[in-house]
């Protein structure tokens, strides 16, 4: 099942306030239910005393999130995502459980995405070996509420063997959310003559979580990129910055040759690559 960050439950004389404080009061700190990886099973686990006592625990490995890709979250669009481990044991493979969730360590989660099954869908290979897969719905306007959220997420991994032996591991590995970004392009004028000055404008923006807009992603190192007419192919020519608003603006000498001409963000640990569409300039 899916659980979603709750506000930390209120006792006594508090409870009337709670229950009339604005919502957007609540949203400023939530709690989160998330499950630590020794206790995902509940009952049909057995205690970590016992477990160890009669048999080694499950092995997990191609712990994937997404396909191996990075998950990239504008402000509305929500997600559904396929996550998925493999997990072995003598005795075969019960069920398996995977979340992701944001923080410093378990004591201080900002954030949690948890799968919405379960058990697991596990296929087993053989006696011993399944892959299991789980899907995770990301809403950037519910799960996403600041943007230090993007960047990396630790991933939990847990599989649980027929046994009843488990393994745990909520720091298993990290997966990268970023934000999306867009830019724009303008190459003018247009036509332009062979060997005079082209001015190429743009501007960086990148989703806002907290304001649910694009806003401009300023300072960041960009591409101006050149694709002849004809051809596949978009070639460096020169790297400039954006302003603190995002904005480009540079100069070049046309080439000789009709042609594209785009500008470039490689992307960072928390916003994504992106390209413009090539401005097309006739060359006389």
């Amino acid at each position: 099942m899916r659980i979603r960050a709750t506000v930390a439950a209120v006792s006594g004389a508090l409870a009337l306030s709670a229950f009339v404080a604005p919502v957007a009061q609540a949203a400023d700190a939530p709690a989160f239910d998330k499950p630590a990886a020794s206790s995902v099973f509940g009952a049909h686990a057995k205690s970590a005393f016992a477990a160890s006592a009669e048999s080694a625990e499950p092995t997990v490995s191609n712990v994937t999130i997404n396909g191996g890709k990075e998950l990239v979250m504008g402000t509305a669009t929500v997600k559904t995502i396929t996550v998925s481990l493999t997990a072995t044991h003598a005795s075969g493979i019960e069920d398996a459980y995977i979340d992701l969730w944001h923080g410093a360590d378990l004591d201080h989660i900002d954030g949690y995405l948890g799968p919405n099954e379960y058990p697991a869908t596990c296929t087993a290979s053989s006696a011993t070996t399944s892959s299991c897969k789980l899907t995770i719905t990301v809403d950037p306007q519910l799960d996403l509420y600041k943007n230090t959220l993007s960047g990396a997420w630790h991933v939990t991994a847990a599989a649980l063997a027929k046994d009843g032996s488990i393994y745990g591991n909520d720091f298993y590995k990290n997966h990268y959310i970023k934000r999306y970004s867009k830019m724009t392009v303008n190459a003018s004028p247009e036509p332009v003559a062979k060997g005079k000055t082209l001015t190429v404008t743009g501007k960086l923006t990148r989703a806002n979580w907290e304001t649910g807009t694009y806003t401009g992603y300023g300072t960041q190192k960009v591409n101006l990129q050149f694709r002849k007419a004809g051809t596949s192919t978009y070639t460096t020519l020169k790297t400039v910055y954006a302003d603190s608003t995002g904005y480009v603006k540079t100069t070049t000498t046309s080439t000789n040759y009709d042609g594209y001409w785009r500008l470039n963000y490689a992307g960072s640990a928390t916003t994504s690559a992106v390209s413009a569409t090539g401005d097309y300039v006739d060359v006389q």
